[in-house]
Order: structure tokens, then C-alpha cells, then sequence
């Protein structure tokens, strides 16, 4: 097997560089991205005639000033990091799985649905079988894209964006013929039963413990995309597919288990979020993770590494968000502007960044 193509991520450093050089040069974009995205939206925000130090102290202090703020932090993190994960996955061999919010409907759904028709089994049996139902379902959904595109060509794209309006369907038979509940006054199935609820961790308010199966993901996933032979086949498959497949690396059959382990880490959040967050399946309950798990694995640069601290950061400003609306009353929209802005100025300083290392050689 030929030796492994570095991006210019993984190329090492010159020999007289400094360690803490390298980080700083690192950081820098995202430092400079971060400020610019500030204060771009402040000049908004001031325009629109509201007070732009008490908007951006509520955003980054909500997250931190109560036990309750942390809570909604760490639970908004859970869904953002997996369904990140699930983006970046296939995005190292090069294809696009924008059936996040799809896979996380299915899986949600499926697991809702476990949940209900089992739901006298003892926890130590149901709680699985439920998160198993949740990953089995988004691996599935997606499954169906990585069939069409590894057997028909069809661009991934194209079908997992329609499969997520399909997956609207689904939920919404489910929550309406199959296991309605019309005292929940919105489009919504029963409540599942006991066992399939995830545990709380800490005092109250406390978060369910589907956090510590996202880290152990997450930790896994970095693991396996940097330090394993499958990591290195998925890495040189994105970076040079035809010297890939010359060195019998079987690219389209990378690609096909990349979409499908995206897939699966939907379904996932999906089931995490019915058995930690609602307790049933309830139409709407994607909210925008979706968006945000593509702006969160943009701006990490596809690193699994790197994804769930972007991910914890688009949390804080998620929940400081809809407190900066109750209490400033700017729009909480305005946080996906900042959120939008971080990755335009971000890939503005890698062209930046290209074309003065052209004039440089």
C-alpha cells in the first residue's frame, strides 16, 4: 500500500517552527473568523436599533449563569455533534449526506414506536432495543442514497435531501394513524414507556445520559478516522480516489459505509432524543439541527477531532440565542447570521491563505 496523501492539515511543519507557532497559526483563522462574524452582525443588530454589548453578554453568558442554561447546552450538543459527525463521516471520501434531519426523523420514530409497543420490558432490555431501533433506522435511511448512488450512480445530494421529506411522512403517519395522542395537542405519538426513557445525570436539572454515549461516539470516531487502516482507506479515498483505487482501495464501497455509518450516527440522535429529551416522537423535534450540523462540520474542517468543541460552541450561542430574544429582543435568527458569518470569513481566509502561498512559491 503506497504511503498515505497528507492534506495541508496533516503536512507537517517545518523543522524550525515552534510548536506553540503551529497552534497559534492554526487558530488565528478561527480567531479572526470569530471577531469579524461579531462584528459584522453588531453593526446589524445596531442598526436595527438594539443594544449590542447586552445582546452579545446574553449570549455568551446564558449557557454558564444557571444549572438549567448548561443543561439546555449540553442536550442541545448531543444532536449537533452526532448529526456533525454524520456529516463529516462521508464528507472525508468526498460525498455529501444532507439527510441528517431524515435519519434522525426515522430513528425517532422507530425508536418512539419500540418504545411504545414494548413498553412493559424492563430497562435493562428496552432502553437498548430502543437505541438500537434509532441506529438501525437512520443506517437503513441512508442506506437507501448509498444503494443509488453505489448502483446507479444517483447523486447523494439529490436523494438524501428528498428522503428527508419523505421521512416528514413517515413521522407524521406514525404521530397521526398509528400511535396518536391527541392530549398532546400537537402532532405527536404516545409516550414511551419507562424503561425506554434514558437516565439523569447530576442533580436537577440534571442531563440524560445519552451525552455520555455522544462522547464515547465521538471519541470512537476520531479514534478509528485517524489512527486505523479503515481511517486511512476513507481519508486517501477523499483525497485521491483514482491513486486509491490503483492501490485496491475499493473507493465507491468506502463511500456506500461512510454514508451508511452517517446515517446510522442520525438515527442515533434521533433515538437520543425521544428517550432523553421528549419521550415520544413529535413532528418539528429536528428543529435545525441539520443546518447547524453542516455549519459545524464546515468550520471544523471535517476533523472529528475538532467537531464536537465546534459543536458545544454553536451550542452556546443556540441557547443564547432564544434568551437574547425574551430579554434584548433581537431576533434569535441573528445567531444563524453570526453562525453563517464564522464559515464565509473562515473559507474566505483559506483562499486568503492560497493565494499568498502561490505568490510566495
Amino acid at each position: 500500500m503506497s504511503a498515505p496523501v497528507l492534506t495541508d492539515t496533516d503536512a507537517p511543519a517545518p523543522a524550525t517552527e515552534r510548536p506553540a507557532v503551529r497552534l497559534l497559526r492554526g487558530l488565528l483563522p478561527y480567531v479572526l473568523a470569530l471577531v469579524l462574524a461579531f462584528a459584522v452582525s453588531g453593526v446589524v443588530i445596531a442598526a436595527l436599533g438594539y443594544d449590542v454589548v447586552e445582546a452579545y453578554r446574553t449570549i455568551v453568558t446564558t449557557s454558564f449563569r444557571t444549572g438549567f442554561g448548561f443543561t439546555e447546552t449540553l442536550t442541545k450538543w448531543v444532536p449537533l455533534t452526532l448529526l456533525a459527525l454524520g456529516f463529516t463521516i462521508p464528507l472525508a471520501v468526498g460525498r455529501f449526506n444532507i439527510g441528517g434531519e431524515g435519519q434522525l426523523l426515522v430513528g425517532a420514530t422507530a425508536a418512539a414506536g419500540v418504545g411504545i409497543v414494548y413498553a412493559d420490558l424492563p430497562t435493562a432490555v428496552l432502553l437498548p432495543l430502543v437505541v438500537l431501533a434509532g441506529v438501525l433506522s437512520g443506517a437503513v435511511w441512508a442506506g437507501i442514497a448509498a444503494f443509488l448512488m453505489g448502483r446507479f450512480r444517483v447523486n447523494e445530494i439529490l436523494s438524501t435531501v428528498l428522503l428527508n421529506f419523505v421521512s416528514f411522512q413517515v413521522l407524521d403517519y406514525a404521530a397521526t394513524e398509528v400511535w396518536s395522542d391527541p392530549a398532546a395537542g400537537v402532532a405527536a405519538t404516545q409516550r414511551v414507556g419507562e424503561g425506554a426513557e434514558l437516565p439523569v445525570l447530576g442533580g436537577p436539572p440534571g442531563v440524560h445520559a445519552g451525552i455520555l454515549l455522544a462522547l464515547l461516539v465521538a471519541a470512537v470516531t476520531t479514534v478509528v478516522t485517524r489512527r486505523t487502516a479503515a481511517g486511512f482507506e476513507l481519508r486517501a479515498a477523499g483525497a485521491n480516489p483514482r491513486a486509491a483505487a490503483i492501490n485496491g482501495i475499493r473507493v465507491e464501497k468506502v463511500a456506500v459505509v461512510a454514508l451508511v455509518v452517517g446515517g446510522a450516527l442520525g438515527g442515533l440522535a434521533g433515538a437520543l432524543e425521544v428517550g432523553g429529551v421528549h419521550g415520544r416522537a413529535i413532528e418539528g423535534m429536528q428543529s435545525n439541527f441539520l443546518l447547524l450540523g453542516i455549519i459545524i462540520g464546515l468550520i471544523a474542517r471535517g476533523s472529528a477531532l475538532w467537531v464536537p468543541v465546534v459543536a458545544f460552541g454553536i451550542a452556546i450561542l443556540e441557547v443564547g440565542a432564544s434568551s437574547m430574544q425574551r430579554t434584548v429582543g433581537v431576533p434569535a435568527e441573528m445567531v444563524l447570521i453570526i453562525e453563517a458569518l464564522i464559515l464565509i470569513f473562515l473559507l474566505l481566509s483559506d483562499v486568503i491563505a492560497g493565494r499568498l502561498a502561490r505568490r510566495v512559491t
